[in-house]
């Protein structure tokens, strides 16, 4: 089921839980329709995380969270429930490590309950996860705007507010305060093919939030930045590595390379529940490989032979020395390394 949400200006929700019931914004329709699609359980939930229709690292987190609940609730045996909803929803995306460690804690906190206690214990624990992650949000914003106080222009690339994130998002949120505290001129946006979820989202973000901004090319955004006139790059993260490896959306580690030789800061925000101790760098985190249809097409219309082979990963990996800062809800890792991460967390 679905419904159509009146189109507005302002701060957009993504997902919300009206107590029986996951309604989530549907991504895929954005910014042409403002559709919210109605999830009742794990493998609806799960569904919508692999279309897309909810994304970014820390919304799949705590949209799977509330899966597992939801597959509880009136369940007459819980824990084969529980044991179906975290085996579907704990693969749905493979890179994120946000979404596995959400559903680890629900299923956690389900089987130290008491029996009959399970559906509670596990929507508490996702609402607890829920705020948790809005909370970020605001500090991550917080600091972020500190650390780039003198950025006037700043470029970013796919999608990394409200749509990506609870609360305002990860970087977009630290754009967003900037706006907000009289500091910023404008923002460049990155296509982020092959989705466009920079073209389709961060647009439509910043356009309810009333921020000037330009969309470029991905492309086009290395010879910007050579060319002078942007500040910072600003990008959010999937997955961090115990040595400060940042695995982003694809595109991500070029801007990183033509931020260092452009002598600008590029600037990772994500909270610290994407960072990921057991991976000891970037080459252990798994690159999802997405459908060659994506590549085929731009917004669902081909541009290319039917059938022309692709290689279509959802992901890249930068190097930890190439990230200028790494932005959390608990402050500001720098210079990124394994020493910085750990000091985070402690």
């Amino acid at each position: 089921m679905s419904a159509t949400r009146p189109s507005g200006t302002g701060a957009v929700i993504a997902l919300r839980f009206d107590g029986s019931r996951l309604w989530a914004l549907d991504q895929t329709l954005l910014p042409w329709r403002e559709q919210e699609l109605e999830l009742r359980g794990a493998s609806e939930v799960a569904a919508a995380i692999k279309r897309l229709a909810i994304r970014g690292a820390p919304l799949i987190g705590v949209a799977a969270a509330y899966g597992v609940a939801l597959e509880l609730a009136g369940d007459p045996q819980p824990r084969a429930a529980l044991e179906r909803a975290c085996a579907e929803l704990r693969v749905a995306r493979p890179t994120a490590v946000n979404l596995a460690r959400a559903v680890d804690r629900v299923r956690a906190a389900a089987e130290a309950a008491g029996v009959g206690e399970e559906s509670a214990a596990a929507l508490a624990q996702a609402r607890e996860i829920h705020c948790e992650e809005t909370a970020a949000s605001e500090a991550m914003a917080a600091h972020g705007a500190d650390l780039l106080a003198g950025a006037r222009t700043l470029l970013t690339h796919c999608n990394t507010g409200a749509l990506a994130a609870p609360g305002r998002g990860t970087a977009l949120a630290v754009v967003a305060e900037l706006a907000d505290r009289g500091r910023l001129d404008g923002v460049l946006a990155c296509e982020a093919r092959p989705l466009l979820q920079g073209a389709r989202l961060t647009v439509f973000e910043l356009a309810r939030l009333g921020i000037a901004h330009e969309l470029v090319v991905d492309a086009a955004a290395p010879g910007l930045i050579a060319g002078g006139g942007i500040d910072a790059v600003i990008v959010g993260c999937d997955r961090v590595a115990a040595n400060g490896d940042v695995a982003n959306k694809v595109g991500s580690y070029p801007l990183a390379l033509a931020a260092r030789a452009g002598g600008i800061p590029f600037v990772v925000t994500g909270p610290t529940s994407t960072i990921d101790l057991g991976c000891g760098s970037g080459a252990e985190i798994t690159i999802e490989e997405r459908d060659a249809d994506e590549v085929r097409s731009a917004a669902g219309a081909p541009h290319t032979l039917p059938g022309t082979r692709c290689r279509n990963p959802a992901f890249d990996v930068t190097p930890a020395a190439l990230v200028t800062a790494l932005v959390t809800e608990r402050g500001v890792a720098q210079p990124v390394g394994a020493e910085s991460i750990l000091a985070l967390l402690r």
